[in-house]
């Protein structure tokens, strides 16, 4: 009788295991910069830091979480802004209805609603303006706190003038 409770904790034990099976779906199942890459849209226009993300795909539905927010210079420009959730919807080459991401155009805070790849270039638009930047300049990730001026990072991305200001 005595071997009754340890055959009880040793298959409770086994219950609490994750299967194989969902160990290799959980390590299949793409990171928030590869599926924005699989809607044509550069790893770049996210930040690193996305510790989770979830996505209803009959609708294109998305949140993308951070463990805080998210904020930090781009040179010779702007500043960013991303909440702790960030979410829209997410289609070949759009994100829509854009909610959690700001930028400080001269000296106020807008919300980026839209950002749309047409080509070779990303429109980003914060209702009244827009602005269009080369897919080049988001090839990699801005880090959280330092952008691309980064001590890892070699970077010079984002130097230009402040296109936002114009409207169309």
């Amino acid at each position: 009788m005595s071997g009754v409770p340890i055959l009880i904790a040793s298959v409770l034990f086994l219950f609490h295991l994750p299967s194989p099976l969902a160990v290799a779906a959980e390590a299949d199942s793409p990171t928030a910069y590869s599926l924005l890459q699989s809607y044509n849209f550069p790893v770049g226009i996210l930040p690193k830091g996305v510790v989770a993300y979830d996505l209803d795909t009959s609708t294109g539905k998305f949140h993308a979480y951070f463990n805080d927010s998210c904020s930090f210079s781009l040179v010779g420009s702007y500043k960013l802004n991303y909440k702790s959730t960030i979410s829209g919807y997410i289609s070949e080459n759009k994100l829509t209805q854009l909610s959690g991401v700001k930028v400080k155009v001269l000296f106020l805070w807008l919300n980026i609603v839209e950002v749309t790849r047409n080509g070779d270039k990303m429109e980003f638009s914060v209702g009244i303006t827009s602005a269009d930047f080369a897919i080049q300049e988001f090839l990699e990730s801005p880090q959280c706190g330092c952008g691309f001026e980064c001590k890892d990072s070699k970077s010079e991305m984002f130097e230009r003038n402040s296109p936002f200001v114009s409207s169309y």
